[in-house]
């Protein structure tokens, strides 16, 4: 059991995080599904052709700096510093190089606009760098109740004009400003709400202890967005702008639970667990913990997910989207380990032994790309079930270092996890039988919300599921010190 003043620092941490993550998810799902219907496929897949440019252009401008500010106990004010100026010149070289290979991203994908696309939209880049320092200093202090503030109103402003724009038919353009736009807004908030301005230059040994730890992290996130975004670049390739659109639609459907539930595990354990990284066991349950409750929330959304998908497709996006629907569902079988895979790697990373990060990462990801380029000539739907076997194999290859470091085993992990995964398979089979005999859509969609979650809470208290007994008391007690 984690002791009472950690257990609350958690939960609180957790609530607001999950505050921000889907009050600010929830606004982008609902006014991207108004635009998408707007400006179909095609538009989605033309932002998606750029995904991997900006994802590795993202974790290089970092450096690792954030994650090892947050892991590093005895941070000064020079520490910050060195970070702030090191974002800011490394945003510039990178945006200075996107600026000018942006004719040459246009043409790998044979699509002109692309050059004026990239230019524009890489802005992002710069305005997010300025306030990186800002928002880490925020997850340090477990502050994200401020964070979910900043990203609210970020997201609802930005994507109201982006609502506005497709509707007078910016089509493209209208994904490109709105991002700039939300970058701008969060960048303006941050400054508000957290008023830090660096004290001083670039400090050549605080520059040298944070990339000691920062650098083998740059290197493996660098890895794991390549990979992440790789498909992008080859469906944008070797396929067509909308059946990128279609994938890249499929995946954020995904994306919407188990990313948003897998980083607020990360955001807020990696700083509060940070604290007790020398005690091996209190580590250990507390992770196991966290698992736990990720797991029995995460793992019926994801699956959940795929069951409805058919209705829940057709019902918010139309038929020209119906494309996606295998793929979302067969992407499901991907996504549902992510959270898991995420909880090893934090358990990694809070002892500190980012090389053991590294060394997985490399590993990894030449499987994956092996996996791909076995599949790539059978089509999208083999595509994404080699995604869905590549996830497994990663969660394994995972456990084999949290198990020699902390005894944190596959088979324990697995164990924890066969109610919430025996539980899951129930649901998702309820839910796939609504949308195979019921031919209404929105009948169909609305039988599998009430019926499974009514089931799932039902199957959690005949089987006395401690997660979930768990998850009621933090849920009581919040409710009954909010009311005190």
């Amino acid at each position: 059991m984690m002791a009472d003043g950690l257990k609350d620092k958690t939960v609180n941490g957790m609530l607001w995080a999950l505050v921000e993550r889907f009050s600010v998810q929830g606004v982008v799902f609902v006014l991207d599904l108004i635009i998408a219907r707007i400006i179909g496929p095609d538009s989605y897949g033309l932002i998606a052709m750029l995904a991997i440019f900006m994802a590795v252009s993202q974790v290089f401008i970092d450096g690792g700096f954030s994650s090892a500010l947050i892991q590093y106990k005895e941070r000064t004010e020079v520490d910050y510093s060195t970070a702030f100026w090191i974002n800011c010149i490394l945003s510039s070289v990178v945006y200075a190089g996107l600026y000018f290979i942006a004719p040459l991203i246009a043409d790998f994908y044979n699509q002109p606009l692309l050059a004026d696309i990239t230019r524009v939209y890489s802005l992002c880049l710069i305005i997010n760098s300025l306030v990186a320092v800002n928002r880490t200093r925020l997850t340090i202090a477990v502050d994200f109740k401020t964070q979910s503030k900043i990203s609210f109103w970020s997201a609802l402003l930005s994507g109201t004009a982006g609502v506005i724009m497709a509707m007078r038919g910016m089509g493209v353009w209208t994904l490109v400003w709105q991002a700039l736009a939300q970058a701008c807004l969060n960048a303006l908030l941050t400054i508000y709400y957290v008023r830090w301005l660096p004290m001083s230059g670039i400090s050549s040994e605080s520059f040298a202890r944070l990339f000691g730890f920062g650098s083998k992290m740059m290197v493996s996130n660098i890895i794991s967005a390549l990979y992440s975004k790789l498909y992008d670049m080859i469906i944008g390739k070797m396929f067509s702008k909308g059946a990128l659109g279609l994938y890249s639609r499929a995946d954020k459907f995904n994306q919407f639970a188990s990313s948003n539930i897998g980083g607020i595990l990360s955001r807020v354990a990696f700083p509060v667990l940070s604290e007790i990284q020398d005690d091996d066991d209190r580590l250990r349950n507390a992770y196991s913990r966290y698992m736990q409750l990720s797991a029995l929330v995460v793992f019926p959304l994801i699956m959940g997910l795929c069951g409805v998908a058919r209705p829940l497709v057709k019902l918010l996006l139309g038929d020209d989207w119906m494309g996606c629907v295998p793929l979302l569902q067969i992407l499901s079988l991907a996504y549902v380990w992510d959270v898991v895979i995420l909880v090893n790697l934090n358990l990694i990373y809070v002892k500190g032994r980012s090389d053991l990060v590294l060394r997985l990462e490399i590993i990894k990801k030449s499987i994956a790309l092996v996996i791909l380029c076995c599949t790539l000539p059978f089509g999208l739907t083999v595509i994404c079930a080699g995604r869905a076997v590549y996830s497994l194999i990663a969660l394994y290859l995972n456990t084999i270092y949290t198990g020699r470091l902390l005894g944190y085993t596959f088979v324990k992990q697995m164990r924890e996890l066969s109610p919430m995964i025996a539980m899951t398979a129930v649901i998702t089979v309820l839910a796939l039988l609504s949308g195979e005999f019921i031919p209404d859509s929105l009948l169909s969609l609305t039988v599998s919300l009430v019926v499974c979650p009514v089931v799932y809470v039902a199957m959690c208290r005949c089987f006395k599921v401690e997660a979930f007994n768990e998850l009621l008391s933090i849920i009581k007690n919040k409710l009954h010190g909010g009311a005190a």
